[in-house]
């Protein structure tokens, strides 16, 4: 598992931001941030990625390089995953992209299921994935339609990439995903009664692109 604020770089202060009730205020802002924060995890996702020399012509002899020559297909849960998902295509910038439409459903009180309507995906037969989703809290949205993709395509390398993730959806994806590999920004201890992230950051989605009804 790997941690971005376990390291003092940048991304804390993208993370702090993302954080802050006041900076939040300034959606063009926030959604840049999470941007940042996915061109920060491609980066250092890449270097688990396959890799081959070659040799480059230059203007003025041969240069002996090494090219990364496995391009992954990145997952995005909508509508909060966008902007992740667009710092992450930034690099990966030949990369094919999958859609998965699932949000929280209530029952009652506070209890929820998790309603998925639909996937738009190319073929991910031997192909590494990257899911990205902004906040992982029970992780049950994201392990459902983890699975929908697992149980559809024979997928090489899962990669699960959130910039804050609650410990208790980390074990139930830790549970019900044992191979994938996970990329956070940042780990909170505590969950809500509405199983919001604590101190986390709110409603992605919301502050992102508006508040829904």
């Amino acid at each position: 598992m790997f941690l971005l604020d376990k390291t003092n770089s940048l991304a804390n202060n993208f993370l702090a931001e993302l954080r802050n009730a006041e900076t939040q205020k300034d959606s063009m802002r926030f959604r840049k941030n999470l941007e940042r924060l996915g061109e920060i995890f491609a980066y250092e996702i890449s270097k688990k990625l396959n890799f081959e020399p070659i040799e480059t012509q230059t203007p003025l002899g041969i240069s002996k390089d090494n090219l990364m020559v496995e391009m992954p297909v990145l997952a995005t849960i909508m509508r909060a995953g966008l902007p992740l998902h667009q710092g992450l295509l930034n690099f990966f910038d030949k990369a094919d992209s999958c859609f998965i439409a699932a949000y929280r459903k209530i029952k009652k009180g506070s209890d929820f299921f998790i309603q998925m309507e639909y996937v738009s995906t190319p073929n991910l037969d031997g192909k590494t994935v990257i899911v990205s989703d902004p906040m992982l809290a029970t992780g049950q949205s994201l392990v459902l339609c983890c699975k929908e993709l697992l149980s559809n395509y024979k997928i090489k390398n899962l990669h699960i990439v959130s910039v804050i993730a609650s410990t208790e959806g980390i074990a139930h994806v830790k549970a019900n995903l044992p191979k994938a590999n996970l990329w956070f920004g940042s780990v909170d201890e505590e969950m809500t009664s509405k199983s919001y992230i604590v101190p986390g950051l709110g409603d992605a989605g919301d502050l992102a692109f508006g508040e829904k009804v």
